[in-house]
């Protein structure tokens, strides 16, 4: 049985300089449905986004990334941004949390630069992705499979290339509500 996506929480994980039109599009999709997500970032407070070619609005940090666990929430979202998946990519504690997810199956949406991130983890062998091309190299090296579409859905992991947020949002909610919380996978 799976639960109503309002039931569970949802992680997304940036960092400053994240692109800013992902997370906005994301975060109006979960609020008008009422789900519940929380930011979590390497930063104290505050997370400052970019926006074209400049930096763009700061947003809340729900969460620092050093105490937050991968077991509390349901699904993660990896967000683009080439600057704060530099910075993700360096911390020990983003690779903690997107092993977790991998490991346990748990639902994953990543886009942009954000699936560069899933390279953190050696699950991520065998794992069927789509990526701009700047990070082909990357996920092949990981032993990812990159393949040339626009979006791209392997079991609980979502990615997508960038071009298509709105999209990308639409199939990540679908995913979300779809998976079946940690429990009943466990019981399965």
């Amino acid at each position: 049985m799976t639960a109503p996506l309002v039931e569970k929480t949802i992680a997304i994980l940036a960092a400053n300089g994240f692109d800013e039109n992902n997370i906005t599009e994301m975060q109006r999709a979960l609020t008008k449905i009422k789900a519940p997500y929380k930011i979590i970032a390497p930063e104290q407070g505050l997370v400052n986004g970019w926006q074209d070619n400049a930096w763009g609005h700061y947003f809340p940090v729900d969460a620092p990334i050093g105490s937050a666990l991968g077991s509390d929430y349901d699904a993660l979202v990896l967000v683009g941004g080439e600057r704060g998946v530099a910075k993700l990519k360096t911390n020990p504690h983003a690779r903690r949390i997107v092993n977790h997810f991998l490991e346990a199956r748990k639902p994953i949406a990543a886009i942009g630069a954000g699936v560069a991130l899933l390279a953190l983890s050696s699950k991520c062998e065998g794992l069927s992705v789509t990526a701009a091309a700047a990070f082909h190299d990357e996920l092949k090296a990981a032993k990812a499979d990159v393949v040339a579409d626009v979006q791209h859905q392997d079991g609980p992991v979502l990615t997508s290339d960038g071009s298509d947020v709105a999209a990308w949002v639409e199939a990540a909610l679908n995913l979300f509500n779809e998976a079946a919380p940690l429990e009943d996978q466990q019981a399965a």
